[in-house]
C-alpha cells in the first residue's frame, strides 16, 4: 500500500483458511487476525462453530441458494453475490433472521467462463436489487483475475473494476467503499488498483 501511496489502513487482510484446520486459524487469531473466509458454506460453519465468535466470517466461494441460510448464519460478509435471485433469498433470510449481512457484488471482468460473476453490462441492475433491500448492505464489488496473467492483465482487470465501481457511486449514489480484489499471487497489483480487501 505505501509503495502505491495509499494508507495502508484502507487494506483489510482477509485471510483464506480453506486449506487449513481450525487450529491454524486459532494460531492466526491469536496472532491477532480477525477476518476470515471460506469458500464452501461446510467448512465455513465448521471453523465458525470452532473459533472464538471475534472471528469475522466471510464467504467468498459461489453461494447456492439453497445454502444461503446457512451462509448467513455464520458469515458477516457475502463476496461472491451474482444475482437477482440469490439477492432475493439473502434479502428474505435476513430480514427473517434479523440480520444486517454485508454482500459484494461478484463481477466476471476477465470472461472466463470458469468464474462466476454477472458482466460490466448487468452491474447497475444487479445493484438496484441489492439497494432495494432494505437488510442487506451492499458495500462494494468482488472480482477474480485470470490465474497467473501478465501484469497488463491484472491491471485492466483490478482497474476496471474500480473504475466501474466510481460509474455506479456516480449514477446511483451508493457509497461502494469495498474492491474485494487480488489474492495471494497478484494482491501487490490489486492494491495499486485499489482493492481494500485481498484475499490471501
Amino acid at each position: 500500500a505505501e509503495a502505491a501511496g495509499r494508507d495502508p489502513s484502507g487494506v483489510r487482510l482477509l485471510a483464506v483458511s480453506k486449506t487449513v484446520d481450525a487450529d491454524a486459524v486459532r494460531a492466526a487469531y491469536d496472532a491477532g487476525q480477525r477476518d476470515f473466509a471460506e469458500n464452501r458454506v461446510p467448512e465455513l460453519a465448521d471453523k465458525a462453530e470452532a473459533l472464538p465468535p471475534e472471528c469475522v466470517w466471510h464467504l467468498i466461494g459461489h453461494l447456492q441458494r439453497n445454502k444461503a441460510r446457512s451462509a448467513l448464519a455464520h458469515a458477516a460478509w457475502v463476496h461472491s453475490v451474482d444475482s437477482a435471485a440469490l439477492i432475493e433469498r439473502l434479502e428474505a433470510i435476513a430480514a427473517e433472521d434479523g440480520r444486517l449481512p454485508t454482500i459484494l457484488l461478484q463481477v466476471n471482468l476477465s470472461g472466463e467462463a470458469t468464474k462466476s460473476g454477472v458482466g460490466a453490462a448487468a452491474a447497475p441492475a444487479l445493484l438496484r436489487a441489492a439497494l432495494a433491500c432494505p437488510h442487506l448492505r451492499c458495500r462494494g464489488l468482488m472480482t477474480m483475475a485470470p490465474y497467473a496473467a501478465p501484469e497488463e492483465t491484472l491491471r485492466a482487470v483490478f482497474g476496471g473494476l474500480r473504475r466501474l465501481r466510481d460509474r455506479l457511486q456516480d449514477d446511483t449514489g451508493a457509497a461502494l467503499r469495498e474492491l474485494s480484489m487480488g489474492m495471494s499471487g497478484d494482491f501487490d497489483i490489486a492494491i495499486a488498483e485499489g482493492a481494500t480487501v485481498v484475499r490471501i
